[in-house]
């Protein structure tokens, strides 16, 4: 009998130290890891902005009374930087998910490595369609990897729309020149512009890819000028500056319209000395901007914390932090397998709009769900410093305007 209470005893002290040693660990925090280019005018917005969402959270009493912590690593820019940062957040640091970088042959590099760490990865800003194409190719092995922005085809379809309504309905447009830096993102861009500028009524009489170590645009807008366009549309982040400061100097009178990443920091202003004055681009978000209860909060927080507006990834990225969470929530642990079907069934109002993924057997697996009831684009312009949505009319918060070099119906 001693045996056997001895025994009782035993199990009784074990269960108790398992207890205390469960709910230990169940109290440790969860941690994201962001990989962003730190120093980079579009993806500098990145950490900041998961921090935001971090801290929210954590006033809120955490997940389940655990809290957020963010692990922030800077790639500069570099693939072979981020991948290493990749494998120390999981190996080193214990991350149980990450956030990672705005630049598409970046996020390419981290893919297999999600695979083979069994890490899951939500992008913020990349945009190439090759990114959840793979998944589609190899589910099993990258199904760990989620693209929280828009894919390159989504985003010229969105530039598209509102070009058919500004360019050509409103200006009555008809001939336009692609100008694109020569990246991974922006070889579906260009080839979805290339189909449905001309479905929309804009020929194109030129298409340009700009090499990113550009330094002087001049010869590239001479060509431009001398082909008579309506309009230039643009394909650019990593060469923002350069090209919209020498648009300026140069008095170049065609519009630039389209995509420019670096555009959607408020920061832009003053990084281009206002050069960037009368350039439209696209975005799924912008200040002033209601496109749900969440956005203007966000913006005014983030303003208030860092003082200047959220660029197009820091929306992504604070929405990001938010719907892992609420994964981990739903799947009740941060496994990876399991956080991965969570967060296929994601259904999440954010900043930029109502959040779901398309579904492993679509040709681009968890990428994001376009559409009126999901998510649609706008197409802002910058104004004498500020950030105007001129498209979709329903959220519109000015007129459109140019400065007086430019010569609307140059082709005409």
């Amino acid at each position: 009998m001693k045996s056997l209470h001895w025994n009782a005893a035993l199990i009784a002290t074990f269960a108790i130290a398992f207890a205390a040693t469960a709910d230990a660990q169940s109290k440790d925090p969860i941690k994201i890891g962001v990989i962003a280019e730190a120093q980079a005018v579009a993806a500098s917005s990145i950490p900041q902005a998961a921090q935001l969402a971090a801290d929210e959270i954590n006033a809120a009493g955490g997940v389940d009374g655990r809290k957020i912590e963010i692990v922030a690593y800077d790639d500069h820019s570099s693939a072979a930087e981020a991948v290493r940062a990749f494998q120390r957040a999981v190996n080193e640091d214990h991350v149980n998910a990450v956030i990672a970088s705005y630049v598409s042959e970046v996020v390419l590099a981290l893919e297999p490595w999600t695979g083979r760490l069994k890490t899951v990865m939500v992008t913020p800003g990349a945009a190439s369609d090759v990114i959840t194409q793979n998944i589609a190719k190899d589910y099993d092995n990258l199904k760990y990897t989620f693209h929280g922005y828009s894919t390159s085809t989504s985003i010229a379809d969105a530039t598209c729309d509102a070009a058919k309504d500004i360019l050509v309905g409103q200006l009555h447009m008809k001939a336009a020149v692609v100008m694109s830096e020569d990246a991974a993102w922006t070889t579906p861009l260009d080839n979805e512009y290339l189909k449905c500028l001309p479905q929309i009524g804009l020929k194109v009489l030129d298409h340009i890819r700009v090499s990113p170590d550009t330094t002087d645009f001049t010869p590239i807008f001479n060509k431009i000028e001398g082909e008579k366009p309506d309009v230039m549309i643009t394909g650019i982040a990593h060469v923002g500056v350069q090209p919209t400061v020498q648009w300026k100097q140069q008095e170049v009178p065609i519009p630039m319209f389209g995509i420019s990443a670096q555009a959607t920091n408020s920061s832009f202003w003053n990084d281009t000395n206002g050069a960037v004055d009368g350039v439209l681009y696209q975005a799924f978000s912008g200040p002033g901007v209601p496109v749900t209860p969440k956005t203007l909060p966000f913006v005014a927080a983030f303003n208030k914390r860092f003082g200047n507006n959220p660029s197009y990834c820091g929306y992504t990225a604070y929405d990001e932090v938010y719907y892992i969470a609420d994964a981990i929530k739903r799947a009740g642990s941060t496994d990876p397998d399991k956080l991965v079907d969570a967060l296929e069934k994601t259904d999440y109002v954010g900043t930029i709009g109502r959040v779901q993924f398309k579904g492993k057997d679509t040709a681009n697996p968890h990428a994001l769900k376009i559409g009126p009831d999901t998510i649609t684009g706008l197409m802002l312009q910058w104004q004498d410093g500020k950030q105007i949505n001129l498209w979709p009319a329903k959220v519109a918060n000015g007129q459109l305007k140019f400065p007086k070099f430019i010569k609307v119906g140059s082709a005409n």
